[in-house]
């Protein structure tokens, strides 16, 4: 397939915080063992540094982002993607963002007519990686 452009991926993202790997998908926001996902190791890590976020409120800020901007039915894969999450919740815990070739990849494939013309398409495309579990703020506790 032929966009006029070199793309050297499509890239799917995740976060590692407090040692769980998190990532959003259409069945919304999962987390696993690092690495612990069917996609298995990454290609590339990009160290975003450390953050003072405890874990606790870590974990009340997913909640919420999964109750408002990351639910399931949210899931676009040029809007609001795996990348999208990536990006805002580097920004919440670091104030880092993630890298630009990452997420300024949607804007230039649907630039390109063969992006327009497949983009009905490609909005259709449910992503979800298997071996993650969705994630709940009560996972494990009573």
């Amino acid at each position: 397939l032929h966009t006029g452009k070199q793309l050297d991926g499509i890239w799917h993202t995740s976060i590692i915080v407090h040692k769980d790997e998190f990532f959003y998908c259409s069945g919304g926001i999962s987390s696993c063992a690092p690495g612990g996902t069917l996609l298995g190791p990454p290609d590339t890590v990009v160290d975003l540094g450390n953050t003072e976020v405890t874990e606790e409120i870590f974990l009340e800020y997913l909640s919420s982002l999964g109750e408002s901007m990351f639910r399931g039915e949210s899931y676009n894969l040029f809007e609001r993607n795996c990348n999208t999450f990536t990006n805002e919740v580097a920004q919440f815990l670091t104030g880092r963002k993630i890298p630009s070739y990452i997420t300024d990849l949607p804007a230039e494939v649907l630039a390109t007519p063969f992006g327009q013309a497949l983009r009905p398409f490609l909005d259709s495309i449910q992503i979800q990686p298997p071996g993650g579990n969705t994630f709940s703020r009560h996972n494990g506790q009573s």
